[in-house]
C-alpha cells in the first residue's frame, strides 16, 4: 500500500513541500537543509510574506497540532490570528489546561 503525499513545512524559509508520507526518515528543506516538520495532508500555506500567519502557524506546529485530515473532512477549527493565539494562550495558562486542547477549542 502506498501513502499518500503530505505537507511538511519549513518555518525559517516559510515554504510547504507536498512530499510522500512515511515514518523512514526525515525531511530536509531544499533551501537551508534544516528538518521539516510534518503539517499534515489538509495543510494549505499562507503567503510567504503573511509574517503573522507564520507566526500563528509555529505556535500550532510547536504545540504538536496538525492539520490532518479527519472522519468529518478536515482538520477541524484552528486559530488563524495572533489575537486568537493569544487568547487562547492566555485561556491555557489561567485554567491549566495543555496549550495544544486550548489552541484547537473554537470558543474560550
Amino acid at each position: 500500500m502506498s501513502h499518500g503525499r503530505t505537507s511538511y513545512v519549513c518555518l525559517p524559509c516559510r515554504a510547504s513541500y507536498k512530499q510522500f508520507h512515511g515514518p523512514d526518515r526525515e525531511r530536509r528543506c531544499p533551501r537551508c537543509a534544516r528538518v521539516m516538520i510534518h503539517a499534515g495532508s489538509a495543510f494549505a500555506a499562507p503567503r510567504r510574506r503573511d509574517k503573522d500567519a507564520w507566526r500563528v502557524l509555529s505556535v500550532l506546529l510547536g504545540a504538536g497540532i496538525g492539520f490532518h485530515k479527519s472522519c468529518c473532512g478536515g482538520p477541524g477549527w484552528r486559530p488563524t490570528t495572533v489575537r486568537e493565539v493569544r487568547a487562547r494562550t492566555a485561556y491555557a495558562r489561567r485554567t491549566g489546561e495543555p496549550l495544544a486542547k486550548a489552541l484547537e477549542r473554537y470558543v474560550v
